[in-house]
């Protein structure tokens, strides 16, 4: 079975979305929207899509599409997905389902209505890394979770020149949602309570109006903690673009995962040292490989087999309503207890 896909969003996470549908033996990429056009049809001729459009009522109109991505900005996930299920087309979205708890509530309604299949795009659960952990925690080798620690930051380019739009966002909605949901599957329980920080002002004198930095501490129902920090304010020296370690202490052993500076691939040129993410992010004999890829390949399959995807609508909604309570508390200053969506 064939699964026409079309994709929402023209950026870099379009062209993952597109580099998958087009070559993935049960996906066929039909179509391309983003109200820049040239971007869209640039997109579209890279990878041989049919079709391009600027209104993504169009695009979910369109009665030869199945399936859609949505690879827009993080706020803005409401409108897409409410056209989407009146059309009865299947979702994925990128991580997270949505910024504000009426909007993940409202999307979970439209869902669960029309039955289609929705995954939500946490795409460091195919990452073997992060997998060997989950696998080992599963087997008992290790113990029960006591703690962790998460940090996944950017340089500041990110929020400076690679989003237009990192002012109507925070780097708790781009990043911390990763976190979140790592910490979730891997600990294997729910957030209960959260106690957060943060502080502003570096991006705020370069003309981004969005915090520099959110620190949160996280008490899982079953007594585990977990310290999360994510920054926007990396120097641009950075051997690579992102910085994202993890630890967990258990009851009988501790893991270390160092995603960004582990050095498995070192490349010196005479302008820059740079550490690439070749797990993420490789190409191998003329196919893309990557656990980016892995996660959308996963889609495709569910959606052709009928199948629930591994990450769907109820981890999208778990993880707003935590990141909805790091915002809340670090704004007022005190503990919050998470409330389910």
């Amino acid at each position: 079975m064939t699964i026409r896909f079309g994709i929402l969003g023209a950026g870099n996470w379009g062209k993952v979305h597109a580099e998958v549908y087009s070559t993935h033996p049960r996906a066929k990429l039909v179509a391309v929207c983003d109200q820049n056009e040239a971007a869209a049809r640039r997109l579209a001729e890279r990878f041989g899509a049919e079709r391009v459009y600027t209104d993504l009522r169009d695009l979910m109109d369109d009665p030869d599409v199945d399936a859609v991505s949505i690879a827009i900005p993080d706020f803005d996930r409401v409108q897409p997905i409410e056209h989407a299920t009146r059309a009865r087309k299947h979702v994925l979205v990128e991580k997270p389902l949505a910024t504000t708890a009426d909007d993940a509530r409202n999307i979970a309604d439209m869902v669960e209505r029309s039955g289609i299949t929705l995954m939500v795009d946490f795409h460091n659960r195919w990452s073997p890394p992060f997998a060997a952990v989950k696998q080992s925690v599963e087997r008992g080798e290790l113990g029960h979770p006591v703690s962790a620690y998460i940090h996944l930051h950017d340089t500041v380019m990110v929020p400076t020149r690679m989003l237009s739009w990192a002012g109507r966002s925070s780097v708790l909605w781009f990043l911390g949602s990763h976190c979140v949901d790592i910490l979730r599957w891997i600990i294997g329980d729910e957030v209960e309570s959260v106690y957060a920080v943060s502080r502003s002002g570096v991006l705020e004198r370069m003309g981004v109006k969005t915090p520099d930095v959110y620190v949160a501490i996280l008490q899982f129902r079953n007594g585990a903690t977990a310290t999360m920090e994510n920054c926007w304010i990396l120097a641009e020296t950075a051997p690579s673009v992102f910085d994202f370690r993890f630890e967990l202490v258990c009851s009988a052993g501790n893991v270390k995962v160092d995603m960004s500076h582990n050095r498995t691939l070192e490349k010196y040129t005479r302008e820059s040292a740079t550490y690439p993410g070749v797990l993420a992010d490789a190409e191998v004999l003329g196919r893309k490989q990557g656990y980016i890829y892995e996660s959308i390949r996963h889609f495709v399959d569910c959606v052709a087999d009928g199948r629930k995807p591994s990450v769907g609508l109820a981890d999208g909604l778990l993880a707003t309503a935590v990141l909805v309570a790091i915002e809340r508390s670090a704004a007022i200053g005190l503990p919050v207890k998470v409330e389910p969506l």
